[in-house]
């Protein structure tokens, strides 16, 4: 027996199989190292045990990066697209500008990379038991409320039962929805938290990280009056918050955590992209928090500012109504599918700063995505075949809605020009953001009624929430009004499966039959860009359009 084999014999005696599942599909070059490192965090192994298992199979650990030597005490300015919230709500908050600035204040359980690897924050550790039904989360100890009080067991049962209750109408629904109900978050100790699920779950810990953004946890107390304290655990305590106009934060002096360098972060609220380009190209601020290609491709070749390119699951979704109207029938969904060319897409309207989607929620970026399953392009001729043999050769009417908002009115005039070559005579409606979702409910909101509809939906570390939010029988945003047992029962089989073999196997059969249904086309999946002037440095946007900046500031 070799020294290196000897050792990993000592590191594996004391895990799970689930565990060990994952260290043999690495070992026997099943799982690439970004997955094995994306997994093994999701199943709770420390960022430390993976490298050394990396080292003892021989495979070595990515080098490390140094960071840039900043000095402290820096203002950095921010411009970022105003909240039309009339309060800014942890629990009910979903648009951009609530989103960055909740996550100021507070703080996640673990945090969600741009590698999808998953990193503790105030949770220092999380387990499974053996079917996935209950997951065991350890909490930091020595972590201040900025009120002052100690972050304990029960501030994260109070925050996930507020965020699981259907009475309090919380965005994460669409996340908690059939996994976590109130009353099944419980402490075991003042620093132990058991999640029991209503089904396995092997995604589970990314339901409740950064991912989630509501998910920060609130004192036990809190009483729904954010705009009054901002009580949070993380770097930056509130300064000062117009609504509409901006706000500041300044750095908390008893934090956790290392102290954050910049003194003070200010940011100020836009209610378009190009005023915030502008303002940045006249260094009124330092930082765009986020930067739609489309629009502002001016500064993406541009040195005087640093783009910040993360590969993500964000797409701008279109449904397809499949219970009545034209679009009923599964050929002339594929017709329509089959008219876009998605080459031009990414190229041309996301300036290469996208890849296309094979319309499922299964971006390439995931690990448990099936590369086998057949990429859809465009193909006038077999779609018009489609058309035909669903007895509407000679074409229809019908209208796409669609919110005005990043590249979304260009993209809806894309799919115009092309469904046209196929017959369809495509009339496109443009509404304002908050007129088009209304409030998000049937009956209640154009982008649920319309019968073609084009939503922006921000990238996710696992696919979990728009598998069965936007496509299951009683998904929260089921628009397309997708009605399919199959479906149901192969995403339960996916969201239960621990290691990735499984994963990739039920992945694999809902692409496919995605792309026989076609509920909805996934035609991009695009990068998240933050643009930053020229000597800003320790920018840490995610994904998820969140900002951290406790290790910026100016070289």
């Amino acid at each position: 027996m070799t020294q290196n084999a000897k050792s990993l014999d000592d590191l594996r005696s004391n895990l799970t199989p689930i565990e060990n599942h994952v260290i043999d599909g690495y070992v026997e070059g099943r799982v690439s190292r970004r997955e094995f490192l994306r997994h093994g965090s999701l199943l709770g192994l420390s960022l430390p045990f993976i490298g050394r298992v990396a080292l003892a199979t021989g495979f070595g650990t990515a080098s490390s990066v140094a960071r840039t030597n900043v000095q402290p005490g820096a203002t950095i300015r921010v411009a970022c697209t105003a909240s039309s919230a009339v309060v800014i709500d942890p629990v009910r908050g979903a648009e951009q500008g609530a989103i960055l600035m909740l996550q100021q204040v507070g703080e996640f359980l673990c945090v969600s990379g741009p590698d999808l690897v998953l990193k503790p924050h105030l949770a220092t550790s999380w387990k499974p038991n053996q079917d996935g039904t209950v997951w065991t989360f350890t909490l930091r100890k020595g972590v201040k409320f900025h009120s002052g009080g100690e972050m304990v067991a029960d501030d994260v049962v109070a925050t996930m039962d507020r965020l699981a209750d259907p009475k309090n109408s919380s965005e994460a629904l669409s996340v908690f929805k059939g996994i976590l109900q109130k009353g099944a978050t419980r402490k075991v100790d003042d620093y132990t938290v058991e999640f029991h699920l209503d089904n396995p779950n092997g995604n589970f810990p990314y339901l409740v990280s950064s991912d989630n953004y509501n998910a920060i946890i609130l004192p036990a107390n809190y009483a729904g009056d954010f705009e009054k304290t901002w009580d949070g655990t993380g770097p930056f305590k509130i300064d000062k918050y117009i609504q509409k106009s901006g706000a500041s934060f300044v750095r908390n002096e008893n934090y956790w955590g290392p102290k954050a360098l910049p003194a003070k972060i200010e940011f100020t609220f836009y209610q378009d992209i190009q005023p915030q380009i502008l303002a940045l190209q006249a260094g009124q601020v330092d930082i765009i928090n986020k930067l739609p290609a489309f629009a502002g491709v001016a500064l993406l070749s541009d040195p005087s500012f640093e783009i910040i390119s993360i590969k993500a699951g964000a797409t701008q979704g279109v449904h397809l109504h499949t219970h009545m109207g034209p679009f009923k029938d599964a050929r002339i969904r594929q017709a329509v599918a089959m008219s876009l060319d998605r080459e031009k897409l990414v190229n041309g309207l996301m300036k290469g700063r996208a890849v296309a989607g094979n319309d499922s929620p299964f971006a390439p970026i995931y690990p448990s995505t099936d590369p086998s399953v057949p990429q859809r392009k465009q193909d006038i001729r077999k779609a018009k075949e489609l058309m035909r043999a669903a007895g509407v050769e000679k074409g229809f009417q019908a209208t796409l809605a669609a919110p005005n908002t990043q590249e979304i009115p260009a993209f809806a005039q894309l799919i115009q020009s092309w469904v046209k070559e196929i017959g369809i005579d495509l009339k496109i409606n443009i509404m304002d953001r908050k007129s088009y979702y209304g409030n998000a409910v049937p009956g209640q909101s154009p982008w649920f009624d319309t019968e073609m509809g084009i939503a922006d939906w921000g990238h996710r570390s696992v696919p979990n929430v728009l598998l069965t939010a936007l496509l299951t029988s009683t998904g929260t945003w089921n628009t397309a009004k997708f009605q399919n047992q199959e479906y149901d029962t192969l995403v339960k089989g996916y969201t239960r499966s621990f290691d990735l073999d499984s994963q990739r196997e039920n992945a694999g059969k809902i692409q496919r039959l995605l792309l026989q249904e076609t509920p909805m086309l996934f035609s991009y999946f695009f990068d998240h860009l933050t643009a930053t002037r020229k000597g800003v440095v320790g920018v840490q946007p995610t994904a998820r359009a969140q900002l951290f900046l406790h290790g910026a500031g100016v070289e």
